[in-house]
């Protein structure tokens, strides 16, 4: 039971990691801001974001929410895997 839980966690982690790695490079990419896969993108990683972008000053032109929401996410995965770990330990 433990492993499928890590599996599902890593699995989750990893895939919002990729969203946000993604949305942040085509945010430099010369394509319209209503392209169905930039809009896609848009609509996924800003629920996730967005709280960051609240808390977070702004930067002039940069926007580090994003690589902080990686950070926090990548911790709180490797949090819940070591909860997981030692509940079924």
């Amino acid at each position: 039971m433990a492993s499928y839980l890590i599996s599902l966690i890593t699995w989750v982690v990893t895939i919002i990691t990729i969203l946000l790695i993604l949305d942040a490079l085509i945010s430099f990419a010369p394509i319209d801001p209503w392209h169905p896969v930039r809009r896609l993108l848009d609509q996924l990683a800003e629920p996730i974001v967005r709280p960051f972008r609240n808390i977070l000053p702004p930067m002039g032109m940069f926007d580090l929410s994003p690589m902080i929401a990686l950070i926090v996410i990548q911790i709180l995965g490797q949090i819940l895997i070591a909860l997981v770990r030692s509940a079924f330990g």
